[in-house]
């Protein structure tokens, strides 16, 4: 009988999940996170199975591994393990070339150095404050009243950079809107907004070390604005991954219940 191995990401956002079978991924499943991350787990998990002809329910993955904030609250989990490793984990499984992670989730960005074998030498994480993250781009996106891709879009069609100082959400927001009311091309205040969270990123990734090989997970990845001003601020090429980046702490999560195999108990 087939083995398959699952991984389920409960992000402060997202929930996500990703299932494997003979080292291959054969499903996965991205949803808004709900108030209960019991609930969000089932279900991301669910919508995965789904996608499986004969697997029918959690219980019948030969092994599940949980990560990201709520991993502790998945009692179906086999074992939880860390975002941190499950995202070394993912990016080396798509790309072992990958040397550098700098994962930029709903509410912290980190900063990941991997070994040639994909393990992790040294990480770091931004302070409690929001800026840069998934949850300072929904407040930026409200003040231009665009979605996120419309903003992305709209950065990359600057003229020039209007400098945005502000790293607080609550204050970004305030001198976004005098920006606008000053009459400032939106395109011009979104480029400065971009260029604004990669510097927040590079000052993180020095700390680590930015080695050839850099890559961008978590939601903000699908920022194409911000992928942008990131290799200009880094100053080297960002090596986009095969698989959705947004995915790659479920992706690492389903690689090491893989690796062990069997059912704990």
């Amino acid at each position: 009988m087939a083995k398959y191995f699952g991984g389920c990401d409960l992000g402060s956002t997202t929930g996500k999940a990703v299932i494997l079978k003979d080292g291959e991924v054969i499903a996965s499943a991205c949803i808004r996170s709900k108030i209960d991350p019991i609930i969000t787990g089932r279900d991301v998990l669910n919508l995965a199975i789904q996608q499986v002809p004969g697997l029918d329910r959690v219980e019948d993955l030969a092994r599940l591994v949980g990560t990201g904030y709520g991993r502790n609250e998945v009692p179906f989990a086999d074992e939880n393990v860390s975002e941190i490793t499950c995202h070394a984990v993912g990016a080396h499984f798509c790309d072992n070339s990958i040397r550098t992670i700098v994962d930029i989730g709903g509410q912290d960005i980190k900063a990941i150095a991997l070994s040639d074998q994909g393990s992790v030498l040294e990480f770091a994480m931004n302070d409690k404050c929001a800026a840069g993250t998934g949850r300072f781009y929904e407040a930026v996106v409200r003040t231009f009243d665009v979605t996120l891709d419309e903003f992305s879009e709209l950065s990359l069609k600057a003229k020039k950079i209007v400098p945005v100082t502000s790293q607080c959400t609550v204050f970004a927001e305030s001198e976004l809107v005098s920006l606008l009311y000053k009459r400032n091309s939106p395109a011009d205040i979104a480029a400065g907004v971009q260029l604004s969270v990669a510097k927040r990123v590079f000052t993180l990734a020095r700390r680590v070390g930015v080695k050839p090989g850099i890559t961008v997970t978590g939601g903000c990845s699908k920022n194409k604005g911000l992928v942008k001003a990131l290799t200009k601020t880094l100053r080297t090429e960002i090596t986009m991954l095969p698989m959705d980046p947004q995915m790659m702490g479920a992706l690492g999560a389903a690689v090491l219940a893989s690796r062990n195999g069997h059912k704990s108990g």
